[in-house]
C-alpha cells in the first residue's frame, strides 16, 4: 500500500466516481490509475466500490471506513512535509484559499500582494464562491483554509479564529429618495423599496430577512448576486436600495452614497476556518495575520496543533483596521 494509491482512492470517491475526472485531478493516466485502484483492492482483499458493468457504481460499506483512515493518514503525510517544510526554511508552496467574493474583491488584494513580496515563490489559488460552498470546498480538502462571514455562531468545519467585524450598509443613487437621510434609514423605510443585496438573503435563515419579520416587515428582494460589484451595477441601474458589505463601498464609488444600515441588522464577523490538526506554512500565517494583526503566529500554530486552549483577542471592526469607508 503507498501514499499514491490512497491519494487515488480519495481522488476517484472526491470526483463522484468518474475516474476520468479523478486522474486529471492528480495529474495520472486513467489506465494508470485504474491499475493502481486495482493493486490496492487486491492487496487489501476487498473491492472498494460497487460496480456496474466496468463503470464503478458507488463506495461499498468497507469502502467507506477505508477512504475515512485514507483520508486521515494523507492529511498527516502533508502536515508532515510542512513541518519539515517549516523546519528548513523552504518557503516554496502553494496556497488554496475559499473565501467569498467580498473578501477575494476588497479584502485580500493587499494582503496577497504583501504574502507574495514576502514569499515570492509561493503560488496563490482563490476559490471564490457563495458562503455555503466555501466550507464544503474546506470540508472535500479542495482548499487549504477558508474565509468566511457570519451574522451568529462560529462556522464548523475546523478551527474557527475571529479576523475582524463588519456592519452592512445601505447604498443608493445620490438622486434616491433616501439620499437626503443624514442617519440610517429604519426597517420600515427600506420596506418600502426594491433590495438589491446577497444571494444568501433568500434563506430563511439571512439575518437580513430575520431583521425584518421582527418588526412585522418583509423585505422586496428585487435583484440577489453573489458579488457586490454586481450588486452596486444594478444599484446604479436604478434597480433597487443595496445592502452590502461596508468593506465593498470604496472611495471610487463617488456616484453613489453609503448610508449605515439599520441598528437591527446585526454585526457580522469574518473568520478564518482551518482544518483541525492542520500544519500551516508560514506563508499560510502570514496571510492570518496580515488580515487580522491582532493574531500571534505562534498561538495560532499552538492553537491548531492542538497545544494551547483557543482564546483569540477581540476582532477589531472593519474601520479599526485602518480601512475605513467613506459615508
Amino acid at each position: 500500500m503507498t501514499l499514491t494509491q490512497l491519494r487515488y482512492l480519495v481522488a476517484i470517491a472526491d470526483s463522484g466516481l468518474n475516474i476520468t475526472l479523478a486522474a486529471e485531478r492528480v495529474h495520472a493516466t486513467q489506465p494508470g490509475l485504474s491499475k493502481q485502484l486495482k493493486q490496492l483492492e487486491d492487496e487489501l482483499g476487498f473491492q472498494l466500490f460497487t460496480r456496474k458493468g466496468r463503470s464503478l457504481e458507488a463506495v461499498a460499506p468497507a469502502g467507506e471506513r477505508v477512504l475515512a483512515h485514507a483520508r486521515r493518514i494523507l492529511e498527516e503525510a502533508a502536515n508532515i512535509r510542512a513541518y519539515a517544510a517549516n523546519e528548513r526554511g523552504q518557503h516554496t508552496g502553494r496556497l488554496v484559499l475559499a473565501t467569498t467574493h467580498t473578501q477575494a474583491r476588497f479584502v485580500l488584494p493587499d494582503v496577497i500582494a504583501s504574502v507574495k513580496r514576502e514569499f515570492p515563490q509561493v503560488s496563490m489559488h482563490l476559490q471564490a464562491a457563495a458562503d455555503g460552498e466555501v466550507l464544503e470546498q474546506l470540508a472535500r480538502g479542495e482548499a487549504d483554509l477558508a474565509l468566511i462571514s457570519t451574522a451568529g455562531a462560529e462556522p464548523e468545519g475546523g478551527v474557527a479564529v475571529p479576523l475582524y467585524r463588519w456592519r452592512r450598509v445601505v447604498l443608493v443613487p445620490r438622486s434616491h429618495p433616501l439620499a437626503a437621510l443624514d442617519r440610517a434609514p429604519t426597517l420600515a423605510e427600506l420596506a418600502a423599496h426594491p433590495l438589491v443585496s446577497y444571494e444568501s438573503s433568500n434563506k430563511p435563515e439571512s439575518s437580513l430577512r430575520r431583521a425584518f419579520l421582527s418588526r412585522g416587515l418583509e423585505p422586496q428582494l428585487a435583484i440577489t448576486a453573489r458579488d457586490a460589484d454586481l450588486i452596486k451595477t444594478y444599484v446604479r441601474a436604478g434597480l433597487g436600495v443595496g445592502v452590502l458589505a461596508e468593506m465593498a463601498v470604496t472611495t471610487r464609488d463617488v456616484d453613489l452614497k453609503a448610508l449605515p444600515a439599520p441598528a437591527e441588522l446585526p454585526e457580522c464577523v469574518t473568520w478564518a476556518v482551518i482544518p483541525r490538526a492542520r500544519v500551516l506554512r508560514e506563508y499560510a500565517l502570514a496571510l492570518l495575520h496580515g488580515v487580522a494583526p491582532q493574531l500571534d503566529r505562534r498561538d495560532l500554530r499552538r492553537v491548531l496543533e492542538g497545544n494551547l486552549e483557543p482564546h483569540w483577542p477581540q476582532a477589531p471592526t472593519w474601520s479599526e483596521l485602518g480601512q475605513p469607508i467613506t459615508l
